[in-house]
């Protein structure tokens, strides 16, 4: 099962990509029941491709919450295929490819 939801539509040659990751960004600061500091467990880099292309790429780190959401825009076309991908700090990545509605 994969760990992302994206929608991308085109509108006027812009597409709007509206994604969620489930993940638990945990940043290694709270403690669990028995008092023990929970390790860090955090998304470091959120990647889309058009292609050959690389559309976006974000650089993330403890400050962002559990299962995030985002959304960004980039000029593209109805029936390409984006790509997204992310990978932490502990080694684990996912992708998901979609087509541009």
């Amino acid at each position: 099962m994969s760990t992302i939801r994206v929608r991308a539509q085109e509108a006027d040659g812009m597409v709007t990509v509206r994604a969620l990751i489930t993940h638990p960004m945990e940043t290694g600061t709270r403690k669990d029941s028995a008092g023990e500091l929970i390790a860090p467990h955090h998304i470091q880099v959120v990647n889309a491709e058009v292609g050959d292309t690389e559309v976006m790429t974000a650089y993330w780190n403890t400050t962002i919450s559990r299962n995030p959401f985002f959304q960004f825009q980039f000029a593209g076309n109805k029936g390409d295929t984006l790509k997204l991908s992310w990978s932490d700090n502990k080694g684990e990545s996912d992708s998901t490819d979609v087509t541009i509605g």
